[in-house]
């Protein structure tokens, strides 16, 4: 048996947990009752007290999974109330079963004895479901935790890509060769400008944790340093436009994660046509989302079916995967056409605020 892929699997692991814990409960049933010398048919009665134990619990893991979001006093309530419907009918079961078969059909005259020793059957439950709802904390706890060091390997992998296209000849070149000519022209006050724009981006992709988040506002600072210096290159050409919604500005995100679609924006779009490049970067919330929307004017009408995107630039692929890493599920990205010739990247996950 392959124990990995057994406690990987959540609801295997469920129904062997289910199995193992109520035969290690009747295991207990029968050795406590070998004190008091009971008949041989009682454990009978013990293994079909367990069985109905099994499948009374059962739905309940079913309702506790629907009431995951819901607000912890909330779900303190179903709890209580399902644990002790659940103890009630198991007890009447159980009493049923003791009566019917060790006692020959005894039936009590008072109705409240069908419910005798559902105090007791009531903490079983609520023990049951505590033992569900700290496994499965444990189980999320553990998922953070994973999703944590892939996002810090996905983010340190991105910012060796990023450093590395900073270190590329041709980058280097143009940077410094845009620095040079300032100075030929006795310009020094722009180049030395540049020169400690460079350092400052530099310094920022150097001094980021890769798994480290920070505002939004902050990376767009970082962000205009770069486009700074590209500026240089294209001069008039190249047209910013930033648009971002005041509630966004302090939004939480993953450090240098808008570098490689304003790269690829410039690789793709701006450097290759001849009309002025312009580049739009816009942020808002919805409900409890950080949109963020990165929009090029490039020379040709884009078609995102003809798209690779693991060949664009640092990585659009590598972004995707960052955002997947730190957010599962709940993240989208999308390449689609600018109107009326260029390209679109949409962003969109939770959006967390940072402390003030």
């Amino acid at each position: 048996m392959n124990w990995r892929s057994l406690l990987e699997d959540r609801n295997k692991l469920f129904w062997l947990m289910q199995i193992a814990g109520w035969l290690g409960y009747a295991f207990v049933q029968y050795m406590g009752s070998l004190m008091h010398e009971m008949r041989e048919i009682w454990i009978v009665i013990v293994l079909l007290g367990a069985y109905a134990g099994f499948l009374l619990t059962v739905p309940m893991r079913y309702i506790y999974r629907s009431i995951w979001s819901w607000h912890p006093a909330l779900q303190i309530l179903v709890v209580m109330l399902c644990s002790y419907i659940a103890a009630a009918s198991w007890a009447v079961i159980d009493n049923l079963t003791n009566w019917e078969i060790y006692k020959f059909g005894y039936r009590p005259t008072n109705l409240l004895f069908y419910f005798q020793h559902s105090i007791a059957k009531f903490y079983i439950m609520l023990t049951w479901s505590g033992l569900y709802f700290v496994i499965k904390y444990y189980q999320l706890l553990q998922d953070a935790r994973q999703k944590a060091l892939t996002a810090a390997s996905m983010a340190h992998q991105s910012q060796l890509k990023m450093l590395r296209y900073q270190l590329n000849p041709h980058f280097l070149f143009n940077t410094l060769n845009a620095i040079s000519t300032l100075i030929l022209v006795n310009d020094t006050k722009n180049a030395n400008q540049m020169m400690n724009k460079l350092s400052r981006f530099l310094r920022f992709s150097l001094d980021n944790e890769p798994i480290k988040r920070i505002t939004l506002q902050n990376e767009l600072k970082a962000l205009m340093l770069y486009l700074e210096i590209e500026k240089v290159r294209f001069a008039e050409r190249l047209e910013v436009v930033i648009d971002i919604a005041p509630d966004a500005e302090k939004a939480l995100v993953p450090s240098l994660i808008l570098q490689p679609l304003i790269e690829n924006a410039i690789k793709y779009a701006i450097a290759k046509t001849e009309a002025n490049g312009r580049i739009e970067i816009k942020a808002w919330i919805v409900g409890d989302d950080l949109c963020i929307e990165v929009a090029d004017n490039g020379p040709k009408p884009f078609d995102p079916d003809n798209v690779k995107v693991s060949g664009s630039g640092v990585g659009l692929e590598n972004t995707r995967e960052r955002l997947k890493a730190l957010y599962g599920k709940q993240f989208s990205f999308t390449l689609s056409a600018n109107d009326p010739t260029g390209c679109v990247v949409r962003l969109r996950f939770p959006f967390q605020q940072a402390e003030s």
